[in-house]
């Protein structure tokens, strides 16, 4: 499923226009991307969490060229999936 997939099933779910329901999903993925470039965790219970790690620079391997390069370091989100999100994408 993507964003607009995302924004179709919620609009026809709750009776939202296409509009309303897209306010709503960006409201939701705009609060999630300004948490986490501050450095902050989300926690949805029941779904789970959402962090930025940080990762150091390095040397790494170009694949193309096999040359070394120098990867600088970064922050990246990072998702842990829930007890209760794992157990119902388990469960038969």
């Amino acid at each position: 499923m993507n964003k607009p997939d995302l924004i179709t099933a919620l609009a026809a779910r709750e009776g939202l226009t296409a509009r309303e329901a897209t306010d709503i999903i960006n409201l939701i993925l705009g609060g999630f991307r300004d948490v986490l470039q501050h450095g902050e965790r989300i926690e949805v219970r029941g779904f789970g969490s959402f962090a930025a790690r940080e990762y150091p620079a390095h040397t790494g391997r170009s694949p193309r060229s096999g040359e070394r390069v120098e990867v600088a370091a970064k922050r990246l989100p990072f998702f842990k999936a829930g007890k209760e999100l794992k157990e119902k994408i388990n469960a038969e």
